[in-house]
């Protein structure tokens, strides 16, 4: 499903008509891939309040000013990720840089959301802000797959992020030609969406925007790129927990999404201030 935002043409890869969601993995925007034009207005997203759940944003192309009443503020360049744990309650703003809006430049970033099981939806809000650099990589298949460990371990190295709730994630870029395969317990559920490019995943062709369903067999993931691609891959435990869901709030009941709304309008999740 594709909608314009202002200026930023956005792809809702989760949920869909389909799939409501694959526990504990939630929502997927994909902004981009476009080009902006100098003395631009940027990315739309000012100050908003989030509570119950984390966000992994991936910067594509372009950059991500964060700012949030945690006290979190960074630029993220191309290249890098944002984890933000809303936990308990925060506003928080992404927005283009003063630099890409005065020069403009090609822009591509893709959000995330994963939910927070029950016992940690009031833990402290926290933001962790990635460069490129600072993000551990593995090659494999002869330098034709390269691997972004963002969280858990992808053989022996260990992703820059902790997860609460023992996510795994990776992006993952690939050659045409490469492949690689991995193990997945059958408890665990398995995201994989293909950002760019064309892959054949278990004998199967799949294509960029599109989400691949797994069962719970105990996977093992066979991936192959039939042209240059990039893929985000990750696997969790559920939680098997209700789901309430209403605007920026991920709760477990009404009554939460209730008191979250409550709690905003009098100012528990901080006062904004540029």
């Amino acid at each position: 499903m594709s909608a314009p935002l202002g200026n930023l043409v956005t792809y809702r890869a989760l949920p869909t008509r389909e799939v409501e969601y694959i526990d504990p993995f939630l929502f997927l925007n994909h902004h981009g891939p476009q080009t902006y034009g100098p003395n631009n207005s940027g990315l739309p997203f000012g100050p908003h309040p989030h509570r119950g759940f984390e966000t992994l944003t991936f910067i594509l192309e372009g950059d991500i000013m964060h700012q949030d009443t945690g006290g979190g503020r960074s630029v993220i360049q191309k290249g890098g990720v944002q984890w933000m744990t809303a936990g308990s309650g925060l506003i928080h703003a992404e927005v283009s840089s003063d630099k890409f809006k005065r020069e403009g430049g090609p822009l591509e970033i893709l959000q995330l959301w994963f939910n927070l099981p029950a016992r940690y939806k009031m833990v402290k809000p926290n933001y962790i802000g990635l460069q490129q650099d600072e993000i551990p990589t593995v090659t494999e298949d002869g330098g034709r797959v390269k691997v972004n460990v963002i969280s858990g371990k992808w053989g022996s190295v260990q992703g820059p992020v902790r997860s609460l709730s023992g996510i795994d994630m990776s992006s993952i870029e690939i050659k045409q030609g490469g492949s690689f395969t991995r193990e997945v317990a059958a408890s665990r559920n398995i995201f994989f969406y293909v950002v760019r490019g064309r892959v054949n995943v278990n004998g199967q062709p799949v294509s960029k925007l599109h989400l691949v369903e797994f069962g719970n067999e105990g996977e093992e993931v066979k991936v192959a790129a039939s042209e240059d691609a990039v893929v985000l891959f990750g696997h969790a435990e559920p939680f098997n927990e209700p789901v309430v869901a209403h605007g920026p709030f991920v709760m477990n009941t009404e009554q939460e999404i209730q008191e979250a709304f409550q709690d905003y309008q009098q100012g528990k999740m901080g006062t904004w201030h540029e």
